[in-house]
């Protein structure tokens, strides 16, 4: 009932119209390509990072994006491509102050490290600064909303939601839009309504473990991996079964090592040792495959190796 108000609300003209200014803090892959989409429809945002050589590779990282874009836009008109990447990137400016980079958001994104402590130090030191308005959001795949925002006041986090993007950002539609207890149904409306006017398709969910996707997603790749500890099958015979026998466009090996091994371990460690509903659960206990390749610094694509070489 409270998805159907929410969508209903979200198509009001007063809501699409109530996000234009968006700070993002956190300028690499996922912040940069969160600040690209955007800028593309026709948001003013400011990206903000901890100094201009992180800054500049943020830049050069949206070029290289929107130089891809345009490309398949324009594909013969060179001019077209370069006034369209030009266009987008005049949109976006770039700061390494915080304070300045909130004061007059419609919407702060946090896409910074996937730490608590770290991401609660953040926001109590932003939102004095921000307008009393202003959404706040954490892009985080794995932490509690709520938890995220509990040192927070009660006003704050009213405005508190998950905006968790997918990555490559330019090209995934999905966004989670994560609602915890206290968030206001009208700040989950302009949430939504915001992931709308960028093109990409909003999914509202509760404050759960794991959200929807990953929910899903990290019992199935550590099943897969407990396959191969059991020595079931190889890892591609596995990947080979689930793509031609189940449709899948990747197998689960495949998309652990895309994904990054330290990611999935962080995250399912976690999940085994205090998540609500998931502590102890025997899905989750420690792997000793998984173990071994993140000690080993086969972290997957990233590192060169994972299940796989690259």
């Amino acid at each position: 009932m409270i998805y159907t108000s929410v969508r209903a609300f979200s198509s009001t003209r007063g809501v699409q119209s109530a996000i234009r200014r968006v700070a993002v803090v956190g300028g690499g892959q996922m912040g940069s390509g969160i600040a690209q989409v955007a800028a593309t429809f026709n948001h003013n945002v400011t990206l903000v990072d901890v100094n201009q050589e992180a800054l500049d590779k943020s830049r050069t990282y949206m070029q290289k994006s929107l130089a891809r874009v345009a490309k398949k836009k324009f594909a013969d008109d060179a001019q077209a491509q370069k006034h369209f990447v030009d266009d987008v990137l005049g949109r976006v400016s770039m700061s390494t102050t915080p304070s300045s980079a909130v004061s007059n958001a419609d919407l702060v994104v946090e896409a910074i490290v996937e730490n608590i402590k770290v991401k609660q130090d953040l926001f109590a030191s932003l939102a004095p600064l921000a307008p009393r308005s202003c959404i706040l959001a954490s892009n985080t795949s794995s932490l509690s909303i709520a938890n995220i925002a509990e040192p927070l006041d009660a006003q704050v986090r009213s405005r508190f939601v998950g905006l968790h993007f997918f990555n490559p950002v330019p090209q995934m539609k999905l966004v989670e839009v994560v609602r915890s207890a206290e968030a206001h149904n009208d700040v989950v409306a302009k949430a939504v309504a915001f992931v709308e006017a960028i093109g990409k398709a909003p999914a509202v969910c509760k404050d759960t473990p794991g959200f929807i996707v990953n929910r899903l997603l990290l019992p199935y790749m550590m099943e897969a991996i407990r396959l191969l500890e059991r020595d079931v099958a190889s890892a591609r015979d596995i990947d080979t079964a689930m793509k031609l026998g189940a449709g899948y466009p990747m197998g689960p090996f495949e998309l652990c090592d895309y994904v990054g091994l330290d990611t999935i371990k962080f995250i399912v460690d976690g999940w085994h040792k205090d998540a609500p509903g998931l502590q102890g659960s025997e899905l989750f206990a420690p792997s000793t495959k998984l173990n071994e390749l993140v000690a080993s610094g086969r972290l997957g694509v990233k590192s060169g190796g994972g299940f796989y070489d690259y």
